[in-house]
This record gives C-alpha cells, sequence and structure tokens, in this order.
C-alpha cells in the first residue's frame, strides 16, 4: 500500500486498528447496557438486579422478610444484594472487554478503556 513510505504504512495500519477499537469499544459500552446480572443476599429473599455498567434496574424483596422487629436485618439483606448486583457487574464489565481486547489480538490483562 504505502511501500514507498516506509514506516508510514505501519502507522496507517495502526490508525486502522485503533478506529476498529474506538468503534468496538463504542459497541461494547452499548452492550453492557442491555446486559443484567442479579446479585442475591439471605438465601435469595432479597435479589438486585443491574446492568453490566452497574446501573441498579430493579429490586425483588420476599415479603416474608418484613417484621418490624428486624428492620436493620433487611436493611442489610437488601445492601448485601446491591453490593453482590454491582460485583457481578463488574466482574461481567472486566469478561466482556477481555474478550473484546483478546479478540483484537492485544493482550488479555490488558484493561480497556485506558
Amino acid at each position: 500500500m504505502l511501500k514507498g513510505l516506509g514506516g508510514l504504512g505501519d502507522m496507517a495500519k495502526m490508525m486502522k486498528t485503533a478506529q476498529e477499537m474506538q468503534t468496538k469499544m463504542v459497541e461494547m459500552q452499548e452492550q453492557l447496557e442491555t446486559i443484567t446480572v442479579t446479585g442475591e443476599s439471605g438465601a435469595g429473599l432479597v435479589k438486585a438486579t443491574a446492568t453490566a455498567k452497574g446501573v441498579l434496574t430493579g429490586l425483588d424483596i420476599d415479603p416474608s422478610i418484613f417484621n418490624p422487629d428486624e428492620k436493620e436485618v433487611v436493611e442489610d439483606l437488601i445492601l448485601a444484594a446491591i453490593k453482590d448486583a454491582q460485583a457481578k457487574a463488574k466482574a461481567k464489565s472486566e469478561e466482556e472487554m477481555a474478550a473484546l481486547t483478546e479478540g483484537m489480538g492485544l493482550p488479555k490483562d490488558m484493561k480497556l478503556p485506558f
């Protein structure tokens, strides 16, 4: 293609690869908004649903835990479920990003976006 220009041909290839990576990153970010994970606590009595970007989208609480004397326990279960969902969202996001970088021939442990 640009053989007579020495290293510029490689630069053009690198720029094209960078543009492809940017396009794939945008697509991945959009995809992470549609992937959902569910965190649980209290053996499933409280469930929190979040996107892979960590945005909480739902909360399901079993009515059997609504005892006014155990308000603090319920609050702890809710927080635990949310934290579990957020941890799963982060793990899913990292998994999807690793697959993207690996598919582009980049090191598996490369952190994107930079």
